[in-house]
């Protein structure tokens, strides 16, 4: 299953959340292994990556048809397709390859996890288009929220089915802004609280998603359920 991570404003965790929903598809063993790796977290910001990086190819080389998507995927607690870093390798790749690549590594893994772009530029599009589902990431800021809306129209218009939204950052948030939210997107809610954890997330080995100790595992948990019953 292809499963695009998408939120439209930059900055509310749709990396964060790739990554450790990722994890939690893929399950880690107690050594903090991957055991029998079913996911694949891509980056899709060819402008703005965020995931670890590492050495060797990367998405850029790969639209840009230098490499080969499989050989560009690092592996570990979370297996990442990462993407480069430079204007002059985001120039040179071209997304009307995209497609190819994510299903060449659903091919080979199982399920990918990809970490949209923000906006609603066609690079934000491309992913929605080719995914299977998407998962809408906001926070409970009004500006985030008139762009997750915007986003969730944009998923509708590429038929792409929405199987949950995270609501990040979610403090204060009462049970009633939550169904509030249910409603408009149309999908349950999870709600993340700030945790310092998962905000570190991106730099270690170990996410919050993949540590069954960790408070919030049994909501990456959830998460996981709901894209294994989306595949259904």
């Amino acid at each position: 299953m292809i499963l695009a991570v998408a939120g439209g404003k930059g900055g509310v965790g749709k990396s964060t959340v790739a990554y450790n929903l990722g994890a939690a598809l893929t399950g880690a063993g107690p050594d903090g292994s991957a055991e029998g790796t079913r996911a694949v977290v891509v980056d899709a910001d060819l402008g703005m990556a965020n995931l670890p990086f590492g050495r060797g190819p990367d998405l850029h080389d790969v639209l840009a048809g230098r490499a080969c998507p499989l050989e560009a995927v690092r592996h570990g607690t979370v297996s990442v397709l990462p993407c480069g870093r430079s204007l002059a390798g985001a120039r040179a790749a071209d997304l009307r390859h995209f497609d190819d690549v994510v299903r060449n590594v659903e091919r080979e893994y199982g399920d990918v996890v990809v970490d949209c772009p923000a906006g609603m530029r066609s690079d934000a599009g491309v992913p929605l288009a080719v995914a299977d589902a998407c998962l809408l990431v906001t926070t409970p800021d009004p500006f985030a929220a008139a762009d997750v809306v915007r986003t969730r129209e944009l998923a509708r218009e590429l038929d792409c089915g929405l199987v949950s939204v995270v609501l990040n950052r979610a403090d204060d948030v009462s049970s009633r802004t939550a169904e509030t939210f249910e409603r408009l997107l149309g999908a349950p809610v999870t709600c993340l609280p700030t945790d310092g954890a998962l905000a570190r997330s991106l730099e270690t080995v170990h996410p919050p998603g993949a540590d069954a100790t960790h408070p919030l595992a049994d909501r990456f948990e959830r998460l996981a359920g709901a894209v294994d019953a989306a595949r259904r």
